[in-house]
């Protein structure tokens, strides 16, 4: 019978393990939305497009880690979990659109909002796709 201080202990590391995959992931996420809504937000019209291009980017990630992919927890972790869920925000999505609406620009946020929908899923289908491509090419070439 396994001892029950050793389990634990494999337990702790794993977590522990898990926990660093998804801070590795987070540092980058987060930095990289900053720079984002800072360099391309006033390219871009403003922070709400910046943060429209960031959500798409990681639609399209997530996409892709929904595919058929081999070591697909540790990838999850570090690049859906962390960064993902640092780099694309949906608060921060509903309050540009509120914002846009207390500056009367309504008509903005509904474009906004329409546009971040359709290419949304547009980009996550893609992604998805291509990993389902990629893991059918990487399947050829090994027989």
């Amino acid at each position: 019978m396994p001892d029950p201080g050793d389990l634990q202990a494999r337990r702790l590391r794993f977590e522990l393990v898990e926990l660093l995959l998804v801070a590795a992931g987070a540092v980058p996420g987060a930095l990289l939305r900053w720079q984002a809504e800072a360099r391309l937000g006033p390219v871009l019209g403003g922070a709400p497009w910046a943060q429209l291009l960031v959500n798409l980017t990681g639609c399209l990630v997530l996409g892709l880690l929904a595919g058929p992919i081999p070591w697909r927890t540790p990838l999850v972790l570090c690049l859906g979990i962390g960064f993902c869920g640092a780099l694309t925000t949906f608060s921060s999505w509903m309050l540009n659109l509120v914002r846009l609406a207390e500056l009367d620009r309504a008509g903005e946020g509904l474009w906004l909002l329409l546009a971040s929908l359709v290419l949304g899923l547009l980009a996550a289908a893609a992604g998805a796709a291509a990993s389902h491509r990629l893991m059918a090419a990487l399947r050829r070439r090994r027989l």
